[in-house]
């Protein structure tokens, strides 16, 4: 801090202050409906029943499983396309972000009305082929497919977002040139040369993708599934405070999940500086 005028010292501890502030008092807010039951004072019985309510572990398994999928298609998505341009056609860096970026730009009503409108045309017009299964099988309620490919869109945004950032601080060129210069092919070269070093901006990317498809609501309700997020609403109407203590316990559950993908990717940093420094690979 000893390049900082006596203004900047001054006015940082304030910003965190109020940053601090502006988002723990909403959450100590919610705990305290939670907790204090009038004429009985403070209870845990919101938190206790949640596990015995219906529909709760199945809605969070849904939520957790289709989380893990966007995730992976994200990411094989994702990962190739933004390698290549990188090594091969780097002028087309701004369509490929330009791309990825629409879902921000369409609303989510739209998006869902498209989707909803497509999953309609489907099984009327083609009831006689074979596609017809395929249609059935994308909207079992059991694992929707059709929400994993509605996220792996809304996602592409951020996890775009995060991979280009890793991607910039590395040379990928130089990488996969020491892994073919080492007999290792293109798949080769990319899983063992590149995404080693991406671990940081793969860890970001998945961690964004499971924030949006456990908050997501809109699309789930409006194509009928009930996700995490939709049966914490329908909760909601007759036991309002249970659901704020389910709200509670999954935003902290995200926050735990972000510390451990943030402890992993330090501790992977560290053991691989540490085995720099002793001169083994």
């Amino acid at each position: 801090m000893a390049g900082l005028t006596p203004v900047t010292r001054a006015w940082r501890p304030a910003v965190l202050v109020v940053a601090g502030l502006y988002f723990l008092v909403p959450l100590a807010a919610s705990v305290v409906f939670t907790v204090d039951v009038p004429g009985r004072g403070p209870s845990f019985d919101a938190y206790t029943r949640i596990i015995g309510t219906e529909g709760f572990l199945t809605s969070l398994l849904l939520s957790l499983g289709l989380a893990a999928a966007t995730i992976a298609v994200v990411l094989l998505l994702l990962v190739p396309a933004a390698v290549a341009v990188r090594l091969g056609a780097p002028r087309l860096r701004p369509v490929v972000e330009a791309v990825c970026s629409l879902p921000l730009v369409v609303p989510p009503i739209a998006f869902v009305a498209g989707i909803g409108t497509v999953l309609k045309w489907g099984p009327e017009h083609l009831s006689r082929t074979p596609l017809f299964q395929t249609f059935v099988a994308l909207q079992d309620p059991g694992f929707p497919v059709v929400l994993v490919l509605a996220y792996a869109v809304m996602a592409l945004p951020f996890a775009h977002r995060a991979l280009d950032a890793g991607l910039r601080a590395v040379d990928v060129r130089t990488l996969v040139e020491a892994a073919r210069s080492c007999g290792a092919g293109p798949v080769r070269a990319l899983v063992t040369a590149v995404l080693p070093n991406l671990r940081g901006a793969l860890m970001n990317a998945a961690f964004l993708t499971l924030a949006l498809v456990l908050g997501e609501y809109t699309v789930a309700q409006l194509l009928g599934f009930r996700p995490f997020a939709v049966w914490i609403v329908n909760v909601s109407g007759s036991q309002a405070q249970m659901s704020v203590a389910v709200s509670v316990l999954s935003l902290l559950v995200t926050w735990v999940l972000l510390l451990v993908l943030a402890g992993a990717g330090g501790r992977t940093s560290g053991a691989r500086r540490a085995r720099t420094a002793k001169g083994t690979p």
